[in-house]
């Protein structure tokens, strides 16, 4: 039974998340709770989200939905059992999005699942040939008194 998922959320009480899908053959849309179990403030998000996506019950039906959003509704379940609004929980995941680090120093496991959300950012940001609002030969001009940053490359070759 093919299955595309159309929604999915979360509710807090009981938690659960909920995944609103259609089937194919009939074209009918469906919802679908799964209950969070043994979960709490402490809890590990990717964790937690790798067990539901897995889970044998529920493996199939989760197939089109992405482990990185299953992730963030868990963090938003895990922050509202903090006592965080929704909207203070979402502006806490932007903000770790935008923090700067120093990527050298992370484990392999980290560094990739930093590369992943590049790539997600990266597919959402790209422009194909097939998009509406495509420009082939995008030109910008800069202001002449916009402050230019001082950049290594500039520096003559006398130093050295």
């Amino acid at each position: 039974m093919p299955i595309i998922a159309k929604r999915c959320g979360i509710k807090f009480d009981p938690p659960s998340v909920i995944l609103i899908y259609e089937n194919e053959h009939t074209n009918k849309l469906r919802k679908r709770v799964m209950p969070v179990r043994n979960f709490s403030e402490y809890s590990d998000c990717s964790r937690a989200a790798e067990r539901l996506k897995h889970h044998s019950r529920h493996a199939h039906y989760l197939d089109s939905v992405s482990l990185e959003q299953l992730v963030r509704l868990y963090t938003v379940l895990r922050d509202h059992l903090r006592g965080l609004s929704v909207e203070e929980s979402l502006r806490e995941q932007r903000q770790s999005h935008t923090r700067e680090e120093d990527l050298n120093k992370l484990s392999d496991e980290e560094l990739n699942h930093h590369k992943a959300q590049m790539d997600v950012l990266f597919e959402l940001n790209r422009r194909r040939k097939d998009d509406p609002d495509f420009v082939y030969d995008l030109e910008v001009e800069f202001p002449e008194n916009s402050t230019r940053e001082p950049c290594s490359w500039d520096q003559s070759d006398e130093e050295f």
